[in-house]
């Protein structure tokens, strides 16, 4: 574990292994520990993971306009500057996911590869994204009024990371600024991604498999791997086959 401030915010994160750097980062109100298993599988590959603001040990700005995918891309680009990595692969499950891909078109220059688990990239229809954009501030609501106990039914990344948050107004703030989403570029963005790219989706992830599906067919030359068996954490919940398919990518990039 390490603690570094970044754009005035303390950030948590953890680096493990040598060789190719790979950066990860978590789904929505779990936290980089979910990344545990994979720091120990690829010690031949230099991992890093970290908490997003609101997430975990990283701090908790009282602020909610310091919330947003955006200022969330700008703390990845301030860590990988924080530990001399000009160029990585990036990649991340759910939430994790959709600001790896917010992080390439921000900064393709930093992006060796991507590795979008289990994601979408948002939606072009306004009326879709007002739906998900409501759910978000109902789960917001939820945090305020039970604390961290609203988790408790959420998916297995949420659920084991309930003892792990500072705070439950931090994922509350977490959830309107950065889980809902503005506007349509990263949607928009897919065909222009131009580094290899591989889409890891879960069988039993209904609302996430025609996303990935999209995904894989909008960017050009992606690989779309569908793990049999898993949820929503496709990593957690089938680390062998996850961590083979991984592997197979990672070992496999020019």
């Amino acid at each position: 574990m390490s603690r570094a401030q970044l754009n005035g915010v303390e950030i948590d994160y953890e680096v493990s292994g040598s060789g190719e750097p790979v950066l990860l980062s978590h789904g929505y109100s779990a936290t980089r520990r979910m990344w545990d298993g994979q720091h120990r599988a690829f010690s031949d590959y230099r991992v890093i993971s970290w908490s997003m603001r609101g997430h975990g040990q990283t701090e908790s700005p009282p602020d909610p306009a310091r919330y947003s995918a955006a200022l969330t891309v700008g703390d990845m680009e301030a860590l990988l500057r924080h530990v001399k990595v000009p160029r990585a692969v990036v990649g991340g499950l759910s939430l994790g996911g959709y600001v790896s891909l917010a992080f390439y078109l921000a900064h393709p220059e930093m992006v060796r590869a991507l590795v979008i688990c289990d994601s979408g990239p948002g939606y072009r229809n306004a009326e879709a994204r007002a739906g998900w954009n409501k759910r978000a501030h109902e789960r917001a609501s939820e945090l305020e009024s039970r604390g961290l106990e609203a988790l408790s039914g959420r998916s297995r990344e949420m659920r084991e990371a309930m003892g792990e948050h500072r705070l439950a107004q931090g994922l509350a703030h977490a959830a309107r600024g950065m889980l809902a989403q503005e506007g349509s570029s990263v949607i928009d963005g897919l065909a222009g991604i131009r580094v290899p790219t591989l889409i890891i989706v879960g069988d039993h992830d209904q609302p996430f498999i025609a996303p990935c599906e999209y995904m894989a067919k909008k960017i050009p030359g992606a690989r779309l791997e569908v793990i049999s068996d898993a949820g929503h954490s496709s990593n957690l919940d089938q680390p062998e086959a996850f961590n083979r398919v991984l592997r197979d990518f990672l070992d496999g990039l020019p």
